[in-house]
């Protein structure tokens, strides 16, 4: 069974009595609503609706963990706590604790699974203390597994602070509830989903003729149609216009990032509009 470790991933924990309030206030996602053993794709946002960061969360006994990017947890902590006012939470990153992903089987007795809620072939996550547990995959299996499925992931995918919930396809793995009420950038997204504005979107990607470098435009007779993400193997993410890319595929063009040719298709758990060319690729 592989299990990775994930040292591009840190912990930051919310507890204390006020911290379900708190967090139901600012963040897109339910904590109310989390599961035991359940660890939920949400993200924080500016005032304007776009990605700050994403993250998964988890309950504690007496508060919550948030899975988030190394290089990001202090200003994720940083950013909570601007909000906490006069709430009674302790917000703090927690590097004793180290992160890994499982998938394909159980996961090792040493450290008790929390269900990726994303896709169920994630697989979950495992949080316990460094050395409790050996890796058997490194952590380019786990991204090359993510890749496959098609699951995006923030500094990765898109850019934090230029990316819409929607075009991250937050609003296709649970990462955002729209119905709980207000939260910080909830208008903005609430619009993008009653109007269907998302023009947007991440895609998979497939590239027969080799890989391009990450942040590569996506072109077809000139026009920008979008930038590759995440690579591996022939597989990959992009951030893409889908109404240009009908437009592309209608003309009869192929889309090549820099001078490869790629693939553009919706994620298979997606369920978001594309044109009906763009759809057919498949076919």
């Amino acid at each position: 069974m592989p299990v990775a470790l994930m040292p591009d991933r840190a912990l930051v924990t919310v507890t204390g009595p006020d911290a379900t309030a708190l967090l139901q206030g600012v963040l897109t996602c339910n904590v109310e609503t989390l599961q035991e053993a359940e660890a939920r794709l949400g993200a924080l946002l500016t005032p304007q609706g776009k990605i700050l960061f994403d993250f998964l969360v988890s309950r504690m006994p007496d508060g919550f963990r948030f899975d988030v990017a190394v290089d990001r947890a202090a200003d994720f902590a940083k950013r909570l706590t601007l909000y906490r006012l006069r709430a009674q939470v302790t917000i703090a990153a927690d590097p004793t604790v180290a992160v890994a992903s499982a998938w394909d089987s159980a996961a090792p007795a040493a450290a008790e699974p929390v269900a990726d809620a994303r896709h169920p072939d994630l697989g979950a996550r495992l949080y316990a203390a460094e050395g409790a547990f050996s890796a058997d995959a490194a952590e380019a299996d786990y991204h090359a597994h993510r890749i496959a499925l098609g699951i995006p992931e923030g500094g990765r995918d898109y850019a934090f602070g230029d990316a819409f919930p929607h075009e991250a396809l937050m609003d296709q793995l649970g990462g955002i509830d729209f119905k709980k009420g207000c939260y910080v950038g909830q208008e903005v997204v609430s619009r993008m989903q009653h109007r269907g504005t998302a023009r947007t979107r991440i895609l998979a990607a497939t590239y027969p003729a080799g890989t391009p470098a990450p942040g590569t435009e996506i072109t077809a007779s000139g026009k920008v149609l979008g930038t590759t993400g995440s690579v591996a193997d022939e597989r990959g993410l992009a951030l893409v216009r889908i109404d240009r890319l009908g437009d592309a595929l209608a003309a009869g063009e192929t889309p090549l990032a820099g001078a490869h040719p790629v693939r553009l298709e919706r994620p298979d758990y997606a369920t978001f509009a594309m044109p009906e060319t763009a759809a057919s690729q498949a076919g």
